[in-house]
Parts: C-alpha cells; sequence; structure tokens
C-alpha cells in the first residue's frame, strides 16, 4: 500500500493563515489612520486658523529630517501598500472559498452572520471608490466642489455646504460602510490574531461595535455642523 503525506492541503491552509494574517494587520493600520483622521476632522470646530495650522503642521513633520510633505508621502505610500495587500488578501480568499463551495452538499447549513459581515466584499468595493474620490477632492484637487481654495478649511466647509447635499450624502454612504466595514473586520482580525477566545467574544464584540460607532459620530460631525449651519 502506498501512503502519500497530504502536502498541499497543509500548503493551503498555511497560505490561507498567511493571507487572513496580512488582511489583519493592513485592516489594523487603517482602523488607525482613520481614527487620527477623524480626529483631525473635529479640529474644524477650532475655526479656520486651527484647522489649516493642523494640515500645514501634518506637511512639516519631521522637518528638516523630512522634505517639506515627506511624512505624507511616507504614510500616503504605507498605506497604499497596505490598500494593495487588503485587496490582494480579500480577493484571494474569496476566490478561495469560492471554489471551496464549488461542491455542493446535500445538506445546506446557513450560517448566523451580521449584516455587516454578509456584505463586506460589496462594501470594499464602495471604500475604494470612495477613496478615490475623496483623494481627488482633497488631496489633489482634480474635482473641485464649489470652487478652489487654498485653504482646507474652506474647501471643506464649502464641499459640505446645504447647496452640496449631494457631496454630503455620498460622504455619509461612505462613513456607513467604513464603520461596518470595521466592526467587521475588527472582530475577524482578533480572531486571526488568536485574540478572541470563547471568554473574551463578548468584549472584543462590544470593542468593535464602539470603534465603528466612534468612527461614525465623530467622521459625520464635522459635515453635519457644515450643513446645519453651524459651522460656515
Amino acid at each position: 500500500m502506498v501512503t502519500t503525506t497530504p502536502t498541499r492541503p497543509r500548503r493551503a491552509n498555511g497560505t490561507t493563515v498567511a493571507l487572513k494574517g496580512a488582511m489583519a494587520i493592513s485592516g489594523i493600520l487603517f482602523v488607525l489612520f482613520v481614527l487620527l483622521h477623524m480626529y483631525g476632522n473635529l479640529k474644524l470646530f477650532n475655526g479656520q486658523a486651527a484647522f489649516d495650522g493642523y494640515a500645514e503642521a501634518l506637511r512639516d513633520f519631521g522637518y528638516p529630517y523630512l522634505p517639506h510633505g515627506g511624512f505624507l508621502w511616507i504614510q500616503r505610500i504605507v498605506l497604499l501598500l497596505a490598500l494593495l495587500v487588503h485587496v490582494y488578501a480579500a480577493v484571494a480568499l474569496w476566490y478561495r472559498a469560492r471554489r471551496a463551495r464549488a461542491t455542493r452538499y446535500v445538506i445546506h447549513k446557513r450560517l448566523v452572520q451580521t449584516y455587516s459581515a454578509r456584505t463586506v466584499r460589496w462594501g470594499g468595493l464602495i471604500l475604494l471608490a470612495f477613496i478615490v474620490f475623496h483623494l481627488l477632492q482633497f488631496t489633489t484637487h482634480t474635482i473641485e466642489v464649489g470652487g478652489s481654495f487654498d485653504s482646507p478649511y474652506q474647501r471643506m466647509v464649502v464641499a459640505f455646504a446645504p447647496e452640496h447635499w449631494y457631496v454630503y450624502l455620498a460622504y455619509l454612504v461612505a462613513i456607513v460602510t467604513l464603520t461596518m466595514h470595521v466592526r467587521h473586520g475588527a472582530w475577524s482580525a482578533m480572531q486571526t490574531l488568536g485574540a478572541n477566545s470563547q471568554r473574551r467574544q463578548r468584549a472584543i464584540n462590544l470593542g468593535a461595535y464602539a470603534v465603528a460607532a466612534v468612527l461614525l459620530i465623530g467622521f459625520m460631525l464635522p459635515p453635519t455642523a457644515v450643513l446645519l449651519g453651524f459651522v460656515k
């Protein structure tokens, strides 16, 4: 009798673990970035001088060891690489799961999933499209809503003015999608990194919801205040 060693399944399982690990680590980087980005946006309530000063400080961060704007470019490159890893891992895992489901079973048992878990892939595509739009509007200034402004404060206030309600609506959809993606991603990342146990499940779940709620409220406060006329 000839015996064979299950090298291919082991290799496949190892690759799956590596892909999930890559998704978890890149996802954590994005969560840290959006939390810092949210904090910066809240400076809008301190007035134009504070908001524009914060934006300029980011460009001068690390100077003279880094050139003007160097920190932002390092940040962009790291985030771009993390995005490529995240998208690649997501597509690879989706394709692998689809191949594994190619053989239909007689008895099909539907797993209980949250809405954010069921829509995480579509949410990723929505977020990817919004990131491109957001960069074109606030980074490269290719898309100008309401005119051209040198002041980051003015660009943001004009963009979410009542006459540009459609920008607010697009932003709301993107932020809601982000919070759903983060809630599911935080839970999945903890599982992948081995921090999720039966004893910790409730705490991790509450923590994921808390981070999502903070992002939703923190990101939507400034544009809502502008839309309602509290910030001009």
